[in-house]
């Protein structure tokens, strides 16, 4: 399992019951969590004192309840600022998780811009969020384009840009469809040396094209390739499906991108360290090609 364990302002502090205890900066948070089966004493005095609560309802969805919690606040991952805001469906607008592999693809881009520094290193995150890989790339030095079907994601990922000292960093702001945007790249002629990818399980486009991954994810790997440039880096596929397990990202990335590309392919489990008991809480599972 890859283990996101460098955060200084993040931590899961105990998990119990169906949730997880987490410490967001000086804020404590309790979220649900599908893959906490297990019962076990809840002694950790941060499960009386929260600041944040957010209870799943029976019918789906669910609400949050706030103890002293500020609308919007900010955590640092090694040089980057997140700013933080409880919203919709127990998200707070980061995964931590991922940490893991910003670490991971930061070092590929630092390495070939040491080895050669005027080489551009153009980098396409696709489902990109609140941008935690897009700013961890442009930060290793990349150019990067970000593209997510949500106007109000990117116009989050540009205030994290901002917060982390990445306005002017060579970023595109992209609202669009993600399959859409692939699919025009071809067209133009476009490539791009290393690709991101963090797909929902289920998720509509800005025209409410309907994306379930397991039909639709196999065919965007296969397109997203035909945009790695001759001598690429790195492609990397994000999965919070339980369906989707390790293997079945190294089977689909490999078959669209090794024939053409050579290079090697790696999946695993991606998690974060418990700190009541040293555990790992897993935290879905990623796939990653590189040259």
């Amino acid at each position: 399992m890859w283990i996101a364990d460098q955060w200084k302002d993040y931590e899961v502090l105990n998990c119990s019951k169906g949730e997880k205890l987490e410490r967001w900066g000086k804020y404590i948070l309790v979220r649900p969590d599908p893959q906490v089966i297990w019962d076990t004493p809840r002694t950790d005095e941060g499960w009386k004192k929260k600041n944040g609560h957010y209870h799943r309802s029976a019918k789906g969805g669910g609400e949050w309840e706030f103890f002293d919690l500020p609308q919007e606040w900010s955590i640092r991952y090694r040089e980057l600022t997140f700013r933080l805001k409880p919203f919709s469906f127990k998200h707070t607008g980061l995964f931590p998780e991922q940490a893991v592999n910003w670490d991971w693809f930061s070092s590929i881009i630092k390495k070939a811009k040491a080895q050669n520094p005027k080489r551009p290193v153009k980098v396409l995150n696709l489902f990109a969020y609140t941008g935690g890989a897009t700013l961890a790339a442009a930060a290793a030095g990349a150019a990067v384009t970000h593209v997510d079907a949500s106007k109000g994601m990117v116009t989050w990922a540009k205030e994290n840009a901002a917060a982390s000292g990445l306005s002017d960093a060579p970023i595109r702001w992209l609202v669009d469809d993600c399959v859409k945007f692939v699919e025009r790249e071809i067209r133009r002629g476009n490539t791009y040396d290393g690709v991101i990818m963090d797909p929902p399980s289920y998720g509509r486009g800005p025209k409410g094209e309907i994306w379930k991954i397991e039909e639709d994810v196999f065919p965007l790997i296969e397109l997203a390739a035909k945009l790695l440039s001759k001598d690429a880096l790195f492609f990397l596929v994000n999965s919070y499906t339980t369906g989707l397990q390790p293997a079945v990202l190294t089977y689909m990335i490999h078959t669209a991108l090794v024939p053409t590309f050579g290079g090697q392919v790696e999946s695993s489990e991606i998690g974060l360290p418990v700190s009541a008991n040293g555990l790992v809480l897993p935290c879905g599972a990623s796939g990653r090609w590189f040259a």
